[in-house]
């Protein structure tokens, strides 16, 4: 299975975003990761779909929105036509079935999140039409955390489950606290889409870390 590397934008220089997106295509990276965050869900404030818009004609790497909103169902249709590839909702902000219904009628991508206090079972019932789906390895709102040891065996959980439903090739995505000295067990436990943020845009040598991240 492909190991795909997700830079997140958060971590970048926000005032040359189209800059630090272009240098991650250049450099390597499969997908950027768009951390969405409204102030309500989670405390901070990050960005909206005028941001995603303005990266677009910046890369032609997909864009991976991760919608950390209350509402979500709100804001699709903005994200779809600022340019964004694959939207992620959370399940404990929304019913999935019917977002999945929502995202499907614009022809996009669609995965499912679970927060670290969330048990992985409650992606089961939407790892049966998913393009993706995510766990997070940190509580979501700031960058910088630790990865949550915990969230390996959620992984495991996780790909055992889609592998018994004959979803096996699945893309499973891991977000928060990776860094090259735990990425081995974070593939080896079921992920194959990394998420890193200062891990990539903190690295002197930005195409290096993302092999190195491959695992």
């Amino acid at each position: 299975m492909k190991i795909k590397i997700a830079p997140s934008i958060l971590a970048s220089d926000f005032s040359k975003a189209g800059e630090e997106v272009a240098r991650l295509e250049k450099s390597g990276a499969d997908l950027v990761h768009c951390d969405v965050m409204d102030g309500n869900f989670v405390p901070p404030i990050t960005f909206g779909a005028q941001m995603v818009k303005a990266l677009r004609p910046h890369t032609k790497l997909p864009l991976d929105c991760h919608l950390m909103v209350l509402h979500p169902e709100t804001h699709i249709e903005d994200f779809v036509r600022a340019g964004a590839d694959i939207i992620t909702v959370h399940v404990e902000a929304c019913d999935i079935p019917k977002l999945f219904q929502q995202i499907e009628r614009y022809g996009v991508k669609k995965s499912a999140v679970v927060n670290p206090e969330t048990d992985v079972e409650k992606l089961f019932p939407a790892a049966e039409n998913a393009d993706m789906l995510l766990l997070m390895s940190v509580h979501p709102g700031w960058g910088g955390q630790k990865f949550i040891p915990e969230t390996l065996k959620k992984l495991e959980k996780l790909r055992n489950y889609c592998e018994k439903i004959g979803r096996g090739g699945l893309d499973i995505e891991v977000d928060g606290g990776v860094t090259a000295e735990n990425v081995k067990d974070i593939i080896a436990a079921g992920a194959n889409v990394i998420v890193a943020g200062s891990t990539v845009f903190r690295a002197a040598d930005m195409a290096g870390t993302i092999e190195r991240l491959r695992g």
